[in-house]
């Protein structure tokens, strides 16, 4: 039986899986050939038993993704020459702190990312549905309200992007990965042919887990009164580790297990996929190929 957590992201020009043997990312150079970064980092949950507890393990792995993410999207930019300069905090904190340095800064990058997606999709929408109380509407009118907003925003943002031309390339190697995985999980041989063929939609993909954290904040929040605005917001931060943590766990069950409820309960995030993936071109179902076959330690 194949490996069926294997998992993964776009880079630039690229592609990085996780996999058995560890975190590979294959990226295809300005002259052709596929170039290949092994990371033997371990999860965090890895260290502790505690951290791979149903519910924790969710918070545990999105923290994870993000921390390798930021680490794998970084390496692809340098095989293209396209870093940012470091800044002076950038230079002093390396100065200061050695190779330590590298990491406080990803950790750093880390939760600017969080802090923005925080503010964008979860403070905004209830900031302005806030305004809202005045018209002394019901909680559960302002609870639908304020996810018709935060999805609005979600989905906006996806479908801006999706127009850049940069993006879109990065969305074609979305779906190479996606291609690849489900052509390994289906047990056929790793070639551009079998690749080809299979669907660029996969259940567990993070589109699917950032729409289901949209759903499952709605159920969460509405526990939650619409009191002091400041209580409101600190509410809905303190909660998004339970949230991140069910929306792990249900994520897991559609990747395991087939039936209608779980196609009902994916079908949104599926078709969000439409934006966030496209028909990749075969060069870079190769470079997807590399790339879980490392991982997998397959090659």
């Amino acid at each position: 039986m194949r490996n069926t957590t294997v998992g993964g992201q776009a880079v630039i020009e690229g592609v990085m899986m996780r996999g058995l043997k560890g975190i590979a990312t294959a990226v295809r150079s300005p002259e052709g050939e596929i170039v290949v970064n092994h990371d033997d980092t371990k999860p965090l949950s890895m260290k502790y038993k505690v951290l791979r507890w149903p519910l924790i393990r969710g918070a545990v792995a999105l923290v994870d993704s993000m921390k390798i993410g930021i680490k794998s999207l970084n390496w692809s930019a340098s095989i293209f020459g396209i870093e940012d300069e470091p800044s002076k905090f950038d230079k002093f904190l390396k100065d200061k702190f050695g190779d330590k340095g590298e990491k406080i800064i990803e950790t750093l990058t880390m939760i600017f990312s969080l802090s923005i997606s925080v503010l964008l999709f979860f403070v905004l929408p209830t900031l302005i549905t806030g305004v809202l109380r005045n018209y002394d509407l019901p909680h559960i009118a302002l609870n639908v309200i304020e996810a018709v907003i935060r999805l609005s925003i979600f989905i906006g943002y996806l479908y801006g992007i999706s127009k850049m031309k940069d993006i879109y390339r990065v969305f074609q190697y979305h779906g190479a990965e996606h291609k690849a995985i489900i052509c390994y999980e289906n047990e056929m041989e790793l070639t551009v042919e079998n690749v080809r063929s299979c669907t660029r939609f996969h259940e567990r993909c993070g589109t699917n887990f950032m729409f289901l954290v949209m759903a499952v904040s709605i159920i969460v929040f509405s526990f939650t009164g619409w009191t002091d605005p400041l209580m409101r917001i600190v509410s809905r931060i303190l909660l998004l580790p339970l949230i991140s943590g069910i929306t792990y766990e249900i994520l897991r069950w559609l990747g395991k297990t087939k039936g209608p409820v779980q196609k009902i309960i994916a079908y949104p995030g599926m078709m969000l996929q439409r934006l966030t993936t496209k028909e990749p071109l075969d060069e870079m179902l190769e470079v997807s190929i590399r790339a879980l076959k490392e991982a997998e330690g397959l090659v």
